[in-house]
């Protein structure tokens, strides 16, 4: 798989179109993607430490960088949480892996979801759209035999569009199967 594919895409056909279709001045207004950050909370690792490090290894195998334990920030009785415990796994990926990461998932991992009909197009405000995910074996990477638990991610697609609807053109653009419907 060539890795710089879908960013020689953006360069040559994705930017030029989205300049086209919102009539920007300056190419440095084009919306861009800065960043993918997959999130993991694992509120179970506070019964089992082994589950965060089981984590970590299928987060890194997923996206071929190194994921870490993120920690809770105060103490909460009624979930026998203390503070610094680890609770969720999270890697932000940027540049090559980032693409990497963007077209695997595109195309390999998105459409090995069962009944799978397409993703919901609500963003945040700011052209930032973050995904749900309920299984993680829809990864290749990820053997379905030595998986123990079923965990879901969420994966934030971090742009520097300025609006939903730009950030919308640009994730489009890119191929992330929108359902036909635009409901923001």
């Amino acid at each position: 798989m060539n890795t710089s594919q879908l960013k020689n895409t953006y360069q040559e056909q994705i930017a030029p179109a989205l300049m086209k279709q919102f009539n920007y001045t300056s190419s440095m207004q084009i919306p861009a993607l800065k960043k993918i950050v997959i999130n993991q909370g694992l509120g179970a690792a506070t019964q089992d430490k082994k589950i965060i490090d089981v984590a970590i290894n299928e987060i890194t195998a997923i996206t071929g960088q190194k994921a870490v334990a993120t920690y809770s920030k105060k103490d909460i009785a009624n979930f026998k949480l203390r503070k610094k415990m680890p609770i969720g796994v999270m890697v932000t990926l940027r540049r090559d892996r980032m693409y990497e990461f963007l077209e695997k998932l595109i195309r390999v991992a998105l459409p090995r979801i069962r009944d799978f009909k397409g993703i919901e197009s609500k963003f945040d405000g700011q052209g930032n759209y973050t995904l749900g995910i309920d299984e993680q074996i829809i990864f290749p990477e990820i053997n379905i035999d030595t998986v123990d638990r079923i965990q879901g991610m969420n994966i934030t697609f971090v742009t520097s569009a300025k609006t939903d609807e730009e950030g919308y053109a640009l994730l489009k653009a890119f191929g992330l199967p929108f359902k036909n419907a635009k409901n923001n």
